[in-house]
């Protein structure tokens, strides 16, 4: 699993985007690798694969749409805002 818990001994800092690049870079992570691991991954390391994580039916639906030609982008855009809607629990918040 890959995420951030803003820890100050470790992990200073809050941004996904920048783990995924990170990850790709220093732990010859594929993009597709490092997607799961900020997602499947790291709701099963919280013990809630079954309720997030991936789309799939019974699901939560918390979606991002980013604004990028493809997923490779996500390693190389950290540093900008990729996003273009926010979907939480179903419902659109941008």
């Amino acid at each position: 699993a890959l995420g951030t818990d803003l820890n100050p001994g470790s992990c200073y800092t809050q941004s996904i985007p920048l783990m995924i690049a990170l990850a790709t870079i220093y732990m010859q992570m594929t993009v597709e690798e490092t997607l799961t691991a900020v997602t499947l991954n790291a709701a099963a390391a919280l013990d809630r694969s079954d309720t997030l994580g991936s789309l799939e039916a019974g699901k939560k639906a918390d979606i991002l749409i980013l604004d990028c030609p493809n997923h490779g982008h996500l390693s190389y855009h950290f540093a900008m805002n990729l996003v273009e809607t926010v979907i939480k629990n179903g419902k659109t918040l941008r």
